[in-house]
């Protein structure tokens, strides 16, 4: 194991959590790729690095507008116990506050794909919300919306209406999620946009950590606006009207569909030319993101 013999508390397709000390954990990023809810046979060099390094991107720019779960990346603030692991964890891990985390999944779209889409052509509306007739794949959405879905454990979110979120965390906190998911949306798409890209749509999660006056204080958390959360579009070729290309597992998923794997475990390993063409997708959104030429060493 990358961690010799300590055990993660949580292991998920991608990331795994251990204990970092009293009410920390320590997030890391693997190179493991999943696609149709089963984590694949292949890794993809540097994909966690990606991961991690655009989610520290987005904490940093997004300070002002709301806080977030991140104590530090430095691997030389890390305890004591990790610093024989520095060359694993440097570059894809981070040590955050333990957050008592919201169960829910709170997106936005501002495009209309992926799920949203298929709910469109079944039902003419996106988690409850209508939309114009003759919308096509793609299209821009007359203002982006929230459309918010429920965690369960079978790794398979499901589409909720805003009125189940109120049951689920109660009004105010529901209005509250909406309008800072939305707020987030709007100030990342525009950054985006200003790097040639599109952000069609992302999924957020929040918690609550305890703020210096004892209070609970809602906090950006996990990941954030990565290729693996996010739908990314080069703007220079953008065309609504259908499937858009993007940096995130599409590459991956197609392969799969071609070779008319039947989604069921064992999980097929990539051939050596979806690996390399996969990785460097993930490259190509952290530098036009980031601006940097390459991933920290």
């Amino acid at each position: 194991m990358p961690l010799g013999d300590r055990k993660p508390i949580l292991s998920g397709k991608v990331r795994d959590l251990y204990e970092a000390g009293p009410d920390r954990l320590l997030f890391v990023a693997s190179d493991r790729i999943s696609a149709f809810d089963h984590v694949l046979g292949s890794m993809i060099p540097d994909k966690g690095k990606v991961l991690t390094q655009i989610s520290l991107f987005w904490f940093d720019y997004l300070r002002n507008l709301v806080p977030n779960h991140l104590l530090t990346a430095d691997v030389r603030d890390y305890p004591a116990d990790l610093q024989q692991y520095s060359n694993y964890l440097r570059g894809r891990s981070m040590i955050v506050h333990k957050a008592k985390m919201v169960q829910v999944e709170c997106v936005a779209r501002g495009f209309l794909s992926g799920s949203g889409w298929k709910d469109y052509q079944r039902t003419g509306e996106v988690c409850g919300i209508p939309l114009p007739a003759g919308l096509r794949e793609s299209d821009r959405l007359p203002t982006p919306i929230f459309t918010p879905a429920a965690k369960n454990h079978t790794g398979h979110d499901e589409n909720i209406g805003f009125d189940q979120v109120v049951a689920t965390v109660g009004g105010e906190l529901a209005e509250t999620l909406r309008t800072l998911t939305l707020s987030i949306y709007s100030t990342a798409a525009k950054y985006a946009e200003s790097k040639g890209l599109i952000l069609a749509d992302t999924k957020f999660e929040f918690g609550f950590v305890p703020a210096k006056d004892g209070s609970d204080m809602l906090v950006l958390a996990d990941e954030v606006l990565t290729p693996d959360s996010s739908r990314y579009w080069l703007a220079s070729g953008y065309a609504p009207g259908g499937a858009q290309p993007s940096f995130d597992k599409q590459y991956v998923r197609d392969y799969l569909e071609e070779i008319h794997w039947d989604k069921q475990p064992p999980a097929p390993s990539l051939p050596e030319e979806v690996v390399t063409e996969t990785r460097l997708k993930y490259l190509q959104a952290f530098m036009q993101l980031t601006g940097k030429a390459k991933l920290p060493e």
